[in-house]
């Protein structure tokens, strides 16, 4: 394609957010929205979201994070545990990330259970194929709460792909989002991806978002490389 053709795409900072209003809410995610919109009602006081990557866990708990105060024990487990203490809402990312650290999880659900607080879990996994050793963890976990995410399906990832198209001001049609859909990877975070890449490639190119330029990026994204 002649140079005179292409242009250098500004980066006018489109960045995925983690709020409530950028949730889209389809059947994959309504009960784990309706266990964060209980708080501080649950049926125990620790509950676990789990599900595949990409299913929408970390937005879930971000949405958590905002509109209760909790904190993150990854960052700093001895202030996770004061707030514990103090009946806070307490979270943890990527709970059966190997290898867990099963001591620290005890004593901190112990802190939140004595506390009167709360703690969120994410993890793909559901809490009984995790490898706990600890029996008294394992009883500690089968008590808690627990939500599973399913894999994005289509209607989910074809909303999500056009509100992101829409809240970059950019129209498509729907049979190329059908398109993309189906041959990305089933995750939220590759639609935030394609996305980004086809609204860069189209104002570089300075053409419409087709099928074609589809194709050429989402070949891309399928690459080690890419």
């Amino acid at each position: 394609m002649p140079d005179e053709a292409r242009q250098l795409p500004l980066d006018l900072g489109h960045r995925p957010g983690h709020s409530r209003d950028d949730l889209v809410v389809a059947d994959e995610n309504e009960a784990a929205l309706r266990l964060i919109d209980a708080w501080p009602n649950w049926p125990a006081p620790v509950a676990v979201l789990t599900g595949p990557k990409g299913s929408g866990k970390t937005h879930l708990m971000e949405i958590f994070r905002d509109e209760t105060g909790a904190q993150d024990a990854a960052g700093d487990f001895d202030a996770a545990l004061a707030r514990a203490e103090r009946g806070e809402p307490i979270t943890w990312d990527d709970a059966d990330r190997a290898p867990i650290d099963q001591t620290a999880l005890f004593h901190l659900i112990n802190a939140v259970r004595s506390g009167g607080a709360t703690l969120l879990l994410t993890a793909r996994q559901s809490p009984a194929s995790w490898e706990i050793t600890l029996p008294d963890l394992q009883s500690r976990l089968k008590a808690a709460a627990f939500v599973e995410l399913a894999e994005p399906g289509d209607a989910l990832l074809s909303a999500v792909v056009m509100k992101l198209f829409a809240d970059r001001q950019v129209e498509i049609e729907p049979h190329v989002v059908q398109f993309i859909i189906r041959r990305m990877e089933r995750s939220v975070g590759t639609a935030i991806e394609v996305v980004d890449r086809l609204d860069k490639a189209a104002l570089e190119r300075r053409r419409p978002i087709t099928r074609a330029l589809a194709g050429e990026v989402l070949n891309d994204v399928a690459t080690p490389d890419g």
